[in-house]
């Protein structure tokens, strides 16, 4: 499956650099027009299987989304703007972060993709007294957030603390741009938490009261940020 990486040359680079290791990948440059509504937007398009779009402009984005191919927006410009795009194709995804999407859409294409890179997946060795001893991610963000957040882990123990700096890490390395209605680099460093505690709990189910009391309060930020 060949994957083309379309960016106005802002946003996208790290993770082109990401996931041509895993698939065969092109990066686009496309213009980024100043006008607010561009109208007959020419954008011609190498040959691609799955297009992923890191452009900032709308009209840029319906011009690739327009070619007919599955579509994943790494910038999203709402629920409006993706009614719109589905009209013209439905082959498109817009998760709420890279870090987010999931193996479960109705485009293979996109589930093929997801299947790498997307919603984390770890594989944990967790001590008795709560040290992770090791991490392995399965799967995890195309920006390498997953991977570099997840190196400084082992050694550490698991405490609300711990948690809280991993998912700032997270966010620092994150690439998650704040100008999709959707994008929410703190989104991201919860998303991350959640699973790293899924994994934990697969590796040593006892979690103590404050850890507990931390990731109860952890999913309604989650539940309020990815409902607004």
């Amino acid at each position: 499956m060949k994957i083309g990486i379309v960016s106005d040359g802002k946003f996208g680079d790290r993770a082109y650099e990401i996931i041509r290791e895993k698939f065969p990948s092109e990066w686009i440059m496309a213009p980024f027009p100043q006008a607010i509504m561009v109208d007959d937007l020419e954008l011609p398009l190498p040959d691609g299987d799955l297009y992923i779009s890191y452009v900032r402009h709308p009209d840029v984005a319906l011009a690739i989304i327009e070619k007919g191919k599955p579509v994943i927006l790494g910038v999203s410009f709402g629920p409006g703007f993706l009614r719109q795009a589905k009209a013209i194709n439905e082959n498109i995804v817009a998760p709420p972060t890279m870090c987010s999407l999931e193996d479960n859409t109705w485009v293979p294409e996109i589930n093929e993709f997801a299947k790498v890179f997307g919603r984390p997946v770890f594989d944990l060795k967790v001590r008795d007294d709560g040290t992770i001893e090791s991490v392995r991610v399965i799967r995890g963000s195309p920006c390498g957030s997953t991977v570099e957040a997840s190196a400084e882990l082992p050694g550490t123990k698991i405490t609300p603390e711990q948690l809280q700096h991993y998912g700032l890490r997270i966010c620092h390395f994150c690439r998650a741009p704040r100008l999709g209605k959707t994008c929410d680099k703190e989104v991201s460093g919860l998303l991350h938490i959640r699973e790293l505690m899924r994994a934990a709990d697969a590796a040593k189910p006892a979690a103590g009261e404050p850890v507990k009391a931390f990731l109860e309060e952890m999913e309604k930020i989650i539940d309020q940020k990815m409902n607004r």
